[in-house]
């Protein structure tokens, strides 16, 4: 049966029909809805702010463009700024990277540092003496050139990494260890970052942007995590849209062939920190940033951070993301599963029991815990809390980064009598709190700390302790002046 064609009269219709539609569309307001005018009904409902949807955010948030390129077509390629130096930690602003090496550039050359002073060649540092040689750096790491060899080198324009960056250059040697990433690496990074904002209040508040990424070239994505999981915790929590970039990454941006622009950038290197003068005094590549200038409450934006991820804030208002607490919490970091670095069993447990005893008769609350048992949070919960932390040498004793300075916050090492080592002495006074190290019954506080030394016995599980001598010094500090905490 032959398909129906349609009728003159159909045809009309249609005509008609389509003429109709015209004439109406026609008469409409053009379309200029805008994204604010779309989700007012939202934010009426919901209750949102009329700040979060202003214009300048809908540009910021919803209409950004990619990043250009650092272009400088005829003109002078850009110079590096060093903005604060000291050994071991560099920021600088517009570092070049081509091939795998970082590109310095100035026409002023003697303006610019010892290389060796900024970077290393990445090798692993090994125990004994140190030979600065073994580490100098190479053109392979770094080099230091003009604008006119700069302009033949990158041509006319450069990707960019834009915000700013933390980029270490150390190996994966001291990277997987709790204490050396939060007490040494990010510890040094944000002193050193942190001296471009000197006024930081005790909630944290800063004017500095969070790192958009932090770049390992000598490590894989497989090593940076510590065994206990914390590593990546302090990393989360401190800035939750961090991003980060390894070894095979490093080697990606080289296989591109391009020159790529580090808006800012803070250079860190552990090799490099060993030339300076705090190092030497301390044996912490941290304590070099110390020399810059720097607010008392420097370390307060990642501790508050920190122990606030954790649900500290929760536990009792906003004021106990700061650790405040009407009991002082004193807590003991037992070692004594561990098999390694422990007290004689007996002078544990008598420790244990005067610390119950000054519990029982003051009132404070007493915790002996071994940090293996419990879980991250509880941890960071406890030692945000924490008004005296003690124990053995050891890495549970990192926990002391996020107590809450005050004039009685205090921290108590037990060594094996003779030995010392600046480990946790070094960051407890970096914090603004006091160290006080034990030889059995003997304490000390600096400016009165020996030198370091590794006796027979320093790494072994027949470390003495007084626990009258640790209990007494306990109530000379909480019997402070109650108002020196506020």
């Amino acid at each position: 049966m032959p398909p129906l064609a349609p009728t003159a009269r159909e045809v009309v219709l249609l005509l008609v029909l389509l003429v109709a539609l015209l004439t109406f569309s026609s008469t409409l307001p053009p379309y200029t809805t805008s994204i604010n005018e779309l989700v007012q009904p939202y934010a009426q409902s919901e209750n949102v702010p009329s700040t979060a949807l202003n214009p300048s955010l809908e540009s910021q948030y919803t209409l950004q463009s990619l990043n250009r390129p650092l272009s400088w077509d005829l003109s002078q390629v850009p110079e590096t700024k060093i903005v604060v130096h000291v050994p071991g930690w560099t920021i600088f602003d517009r570092l070049y990277l081509l091939n795998g090496t970082l590109y310095v550039v100035t026409d002023h050359p003697q303006s610019i540092p010892d290389r060796s002073h900024m970077i290393s060649n990445a090798i692993f540092i090994e125990d004994g003496p140190y030979y600065p040689e073994k580490h100098a750096p190479s053109d392979q790491e770094m080099r230091i050139i003009d604008t006119n060899e700069a302009r033949r080198l990158f041509g006319l324009s450069a990707e960019r990494l834009d915000g700013v960056s933390w980029l270490a250059y150390d190996p994966k040697q001291f990277i997987t260890h709790y204490y050396h990433w939060s007490a040494e690496l990010f510890f040094g990074f944000w002193r050193a970052y942190s001296s471009l904002d000197p006024s930081i209040p005790p909630t944290g508040e800063t004017t500095l942007p969070a790192p958009r990424r932090m770049i390992f070239p000598s490590l894989d994505a497989n090593n940076w995590r510590d065994y206990a999981a914390m590593n990546q915790w302090v990393l989360r929590s401190a800035f939750p849209s961090i991003s980060m970039e390894f070894m095979n990454d490093w080697k990606e941006r080289i296989i591109m062939g391009r020159t790529f622009v580090l808006d800012r950038v803070v250079l860190a290197d552990r090799a490099a920190a060993m030339y300076g003068d705090n190092f030497l005094r301390t044996q912490r590549t941290a304590a070099n940033a110390f020399a810059l200038p720097g607010s008392v409450n420097w370390w307060s934006t990642i501790r508050n951070n920190v122990v606030g991820f954790a649900g500290l804030a929760e536990m009792g208002g906003a004021m106990s993301v700061q650790g405040v607490a009407r009991t002082p919490v004193i807590t003991y970091i037992s070692r004594q599963g561990w098999g390694r670095r422990m007290l004689i069993e007996e002078d544990h447990e008598r420790l244990v029991r005067e610390l119950y005893g000054l519990r029982d008769q003051y009132g404070y609350e007493v915790n002996i815990v071994s940090m293996d048992k419990l879980s991250r949070i509880e941890q960071f919960q406890l030692a945000g809390r924490t008004t005296i932390m003690m124990g053995v040498h050891g890495n549970g004793l990192t926990a002391l980064l996020w107590m809450r300075p005050t004039p009685r916050s205090t921290v108590m090492e037990f060594f094996y009598p003779d030995g010392f080592a600046h480990d946790y002495e070094y960051t407890t006074r970096a914090l603004g709190m006091v160290h006080y190290g034990f030889w059995n019954d003997t304490h000390f506080t600096r400016p009165d700390v020996p030198r370091v030394n590794y006796p027979i016995g320093f790494q072994g599980n027949e470390i003495p302790i007084d626990g009258a001598a640790v209990v007494r010094l306990c109530q000379q500090r909480l019997t402070l002046a109650e108002e020196a905490d506020d």
